[in-house]
C-alpha cells in the first residue's frame, strides 16, 4: 500500500470516529450530555486562578457520571468498567468532546480550558496524531482557538513511553499548551522537564500536605517552584482546600492555584466564590508578612547588634573570641569566624564558652574547614559590596555539620585590607 492510500484510510477512520462520537452526545436545555452504555455523562468545571490576576485564568473540565438510575458513579469506576483499551480511549475522547462544547456554550473569553488526555493520545501511531489534528479543526469551528486549550498528561507516562517526546511535539504543533500533571511523586524527574518543556507544571497535592506545619518543607516547595520557573514553566498547585493551604501556595510563589478553597467543580463557569476567597488570602498574606517580619527582626536584632559591637575590639587588636563574647553568649549562637579578602578563614573560629554545638559525627569531614574559601557565599559577597553594613542571609544548610543556620556578617578594613566578620546562629523551623 502506498503512503497516500494509507493516509486516506487513516482519514476515513478519523472521520468515522468523529461521527460516532457526535452520535453519542446531545444537547439538553443548553447543556451537552453524553451517553455510553448505561452511563450518562456531563461536564463540570473547576476554576484555576492566578494570584496576581485575582480572577480565573482557566477551567479544568471534569467528567461527571450517572448510572441508568441517576446514581453518581466515580469516573474511575466508569473507566475501569470499560471492556477494553480501545473503548477506554474512545470514552476519553467523548469526555473531551463534551467539555469543549459545554465550555464554548458559556462564552467565557480569555480563559484556558484544561483537558485531561488519555496516554494513548500520545502514542506513536499516526492515527492518534491525525485524530488530534482533526479534533483541533472541530474546536476551531466551534470558536475556541487552540491556544486556549491546555492538555494535561500525567508525568508517569513519560517514564513509560520512549516516544512521548515526539508525540508531545506533534500535539504542540496544533497550537495547544501542555500541562504536566501530578509532578512531585513517583517518577518525577527535572531532566524530563528540561527536555519536554511543558508550559505548565501541576504540582501534586502531596507536596502541599507535607508543607503544612513545616516551614522547612514549605521552603522546599518554594525552591521547587523557583527551579520550575527556571525551566520555563508556569507552576500550578492543586488541591488547595483551606486558607492555610492558600497561604502556603502564595508563599511558595506559584503562579496558579486550584482547589475547593477557590471553587468546587460545577456545570457552570463561576468565579464569585473564588474572587472573595482570594481577597481574604491577600489580606491574611499582608498580616502574616508583617508579623513574620517583626518576629524575624526581633530574633535577629540581638545578633546584629552583638556583631557590630565586635568590630571595635577587633580593630584594636583583640582576639576573635574576646571581641565576639556578646554574640557567643546569645542563645542559638553557633560560632564566629573571620575571613580575608579572598574568603579564607583567618585564625581559629570562636565558639560559645559551653563549647561548639554538637555535630553529627557523620558530618565531621564537612565541619573541618582547613583552608576553605567562602568567597562565593552570599554572606561574604554582600558584606564585601557594602563595607560597614550588617548583612543577614536567608536560612540555609550550613556545611559546618549540615544543619540549618543564618549568617550575620559585616565587612571592615584593617591595615588597608578587607576583612569580613561572620557569625552563625541556629535556625530550626520544624
Amino acid at each position: 500500500m502506498d503512503h497516500g492510500q494509507g493516509h486516506g484510510d487513516d482519514n476515513a477512520e478519523v472521520e468515522a470516529m468523529l461521527q460516532a462520537l457526535y452520535g453519542a452526545v446531545r444537547e439538553e436545555r443548553g447543556r451537552w450530555v453524553g451517553s455510553y452504555e448505561n452511563y450518562r455523562l456531563t461536564s463540570a468545571f473547576q476554576p484555576v486562578y492566578g494570584y496576581p490576576h485575582r480572577r480565573p485564568v482557566g477551567y479544568e473540565g471534569l467528567i461527571r457520571v450517572e448510572d441508568d438510575r441517576g446514581r453518581p458513579i466515580t469516573p474511575v469506576t466508569a473507566f475501569e468498567g470499560v471492556g477494553n483499551f480501545d473503548q477506554q480511549v474512545w470514552l476519553d475522547r467523548l469526555c473531551r468532546l463534551l467539555h469543549v462544547h459545554n465550555f464554548v456554550a458559556q462564552r467565557q473569553p480569555d480563559c484556558w480550558l484544561f483537558l485531561n488526555i488519555h496516554p494513548a493520545v500520545f502514542n506513536h501511531a499516526a492515527l492518534q496524531v491525525r485524530m488530534l489534528a482533526r479534533a483541533v479543526e472541530v474546536v476551531h469551528q466551534l470558536g475556541l482557538p487552540t491556544h486556549r486549550l491546555v492538555f494535561e498528561v500525567t508525568e508517569d507516562v513519560m517514564a513509560r513511553d520512549d516516544s512521548f517526546e515526539d508525540a508531545v511535539e506533534a500535539a504542540r504543533a496544533t497550537g495547544c499548551l501542555l500541562a504536566l500533571d501530578d509532578f512531585g511523586v513517583g517518577h518525577s524527574n527535572f531532566d524530563r522537564i528540561w527536555r519536554i518543556r511543558p508550559e505548565i507544571v501541576k504540582l501534586d497535592r502531596s507536596l502541599l500536605v507535607r508543607a503544612r506545619g513545616s516551614r522547612r518543607m514549605a521552603r522546599a516547595l518554594s525552591q521547587m517552584a523557583a527551579l520550575l520557573h527556571d525551566c520555563g514553566s508556569l507552576v500550578l498547585l492543586e488541591g488547595i482546600e483551606t486558607t492555610e493551604d492558600a497561604q502556603i501556595a502564595m508563599d511558595a510563589d506559584v503562579d496558579l492555584v486550584q482547589g475547593f478553597a477557590f471553587g468546587h467543580p460545577a456545570p457552570f463557569l463561576r468565579d464569585e466564590e473564588g474572587v472573595s476567597a482570594l481577597e481574604d488570602v491577600w489580606g491574611l498574606f499582608n498580616e502574616r508578612q508583617a508579623r513574620r517580619q517583626r518576629e524575624h527582626q526581633d530574633r535577629l536584632t540581638p545578633f546584629r547588634s552583638a556583631l557590630a559591637l565586635a568590630l571595635g575590639p577587633l580593630q584594636q587588636g583583640r582576639s576573635l573570641a574576646e571581641a565576639c563574647q556578646a554574640f557567643l553568649r546569645l542563645e542559638g549562637a553557633q560560632m564566629c569566624y573571620l575571613l580575608d579578602e579572598e574568603g579564607r578563614e583567618l585564625g581559629p573560629r570562636a565558639v560559645p564558652a559551653s563549647g561548639p554545638a554538637g555535630i553529627d559525627p557523620r558530618f565531621l569531614p564537612m565541619a573541618r574547614a582547613g583552608d576553605a574559601r567562602w568567597a562565593r557565599r552570599p554572606y561574604f559577597r554582600r558584606a564585601a559590596e557594602a563595607v560597614g553594613e550588617i548583612q543577614v542571609t536567608r536560612p540555609y544548610l550550613s556545611l559546618h555539620g549540615a544543619r540549618m543556620c543564618v549568617t550575620v556578617s559585616v565587612a571592615y578594613r584593617q591595615d588597608g585590607r578587607l576583612r569580613v566578620l561572620c557569625g552563625d546562629l541556629d535556625w530550626n523551623e520544624g
